[in-house]
């Protein structure tokens, strides 16, 4: 096939586009510059997008012997990822810019732009695995990102490749080097690539100027006050700016947010458990919409707990009762559906963007 490989920079889309080459495929490469202003240099393992990651991978691109693109995206990156996340904090929820990124972004105007270029279909660097069109999280279980990959539809997936998700990332690293791949042992990027500095709270800030509000316990007492909801997210216990300790000793965290009047609300760790979820904007990988109840495990972060449950198709959104509680669920982040396969790898059948959450036992 004729594909494009979106080369980002680091070790994992080098060795994806090495993957694709030794297939057999016409690989061409291409980095997505998405900042307005790049930096020259990253800092540490934060940030990207800067013009040392375009050197990086157009390095890698010239090892490969493939040819080498850079297009400049920044301007919808900014319009579909970073407004929409300004947006989402304002909103008292906790949006995930990588999840955006992906079906914005990566997995749709790039995806696009490709098709229309005549590529059949998009490689990246990402830790998943994609087998007859069915979304399976990676071998690495530290490293997989089919969480963030949840969003796309049945036709993205149609078009998309992830070379390296049967793979440890160790290994991928060994690889890189013996391909002489000069990113072989470059720092991974974390925290969020638009905010390099790492401090969230202060780039809001900028972006939304000070609303302040009331931070209230579990019977509205006042305890403390705040200069905007986009400081806190639920499930949080450091930097509440409280002055005192609760009555009962114990350590306090956000359960609450109201963005219309400020109220932040806080509470115990019993004050987080949920076992119902309701999400909007449900997508299913494969295409079809259940017809019914469908008995799985979910994921509401990243990085965050699993759960058994019970998901039913409501509408374009999806209900889930959960079988077992869990703590710090968010709106705004995704609910992701897997069914367990010990064998094969847990599979993805679909996702949601959280919209409310509940605790059933209280309304019984």
């Amino acid at each position: 096939m004729r594909v494009l490989a979106a080369m980002s920079g680091g070790v994992d889309s080098a060795v994806a586009a090495a993957r694709a080459v030794d297939a057999g495929h016409d690989v061409v490469g291409v980095h997505l510059a998405l900042s307005a202003n790049p930096g020259t240099l990253r800092t540490g393992s934060r940030g990207c997008c800067s013009k040392e990651d375009a050197g990086d991978a157009r390095r890698a691109a010239d090892v490969l012997g493939i040819p080498f693109y850079v297009w400049d995206f920044a301007d919808r990156f900014k319009e579909d990822v970073i407004d929409d996340f300004v947006a989402a904090y304002a909103a008292g929820e906790t949006p995930n810019p990588c999840l955006r990124c992906n079906e914005k972004i990566k997995f749709s105007a790039l995806a696009d732009r490709a098709a229309a270029l005549g590529f059949d279909a998009v490689v990246t660097g990402h830790y998943a695995r994609l087998e007859d069109g069915v979304l399976r999280r990676a071998v690495d279980a530290d490293k997989d990102q089919s969480y963030v990959l949840a969003v796309l539809t049945a036709e993205q997936l149609a078009r998309a490749m992830f070379p390296v998700g049967d793979t440890p990332k160790p290994r991928i690293r060994e690889e890189a080097a013996e391909r002489g791949l000069a990113v072989a042992n470059k720092p991974d990027s974390h925290d969020i690539c638009f905010i390099p500095s790492g401090d969230t709270r202060a780039f809001l800030g900028a972006e939304i100027g000070i609303r302040p509000g009331a931070l209230v316990d579990s019977d509205g007492t006042v305890l403390g006050q705040h200069e905007g909801v986009h400081g806190f997210t639920v499930g949080q216990r450091k930097g509440l700016g409280l002055t005192h300790t609760a009555a009962d000793g114990k350590p306090r965290y956000v359960t609450g947010i109201d963005p219309d009047s400020g109220t932040v609300k806080v509470g115990s760790v019993e004050d987080l458990q949920v076992d119902v979820v309701t999400a909007d904007r449900a997508i299913w990988t494969s295409g079809v919409r259940p017809d019914g109840p469908v008995d799985c495990v979910v994921q509401v972060r990243a990085h965050g707990g699993t759960a058994p449950a019970v998901v039913e198709p409501v509408g374009d959104g999806l209900l889930a009762r959960l079988r077992e509680p869990l703590t710090g669920v968010a709106k705004g982040q995704a609910i992701v559906l897997y069914l367990p396969d010990p064998e094969a790898g847990d599979t993805v059948i679909g996702s949601g963007t959280i919209s409310g959450t509940d605790r059933a036992a209280a309304n019984a």
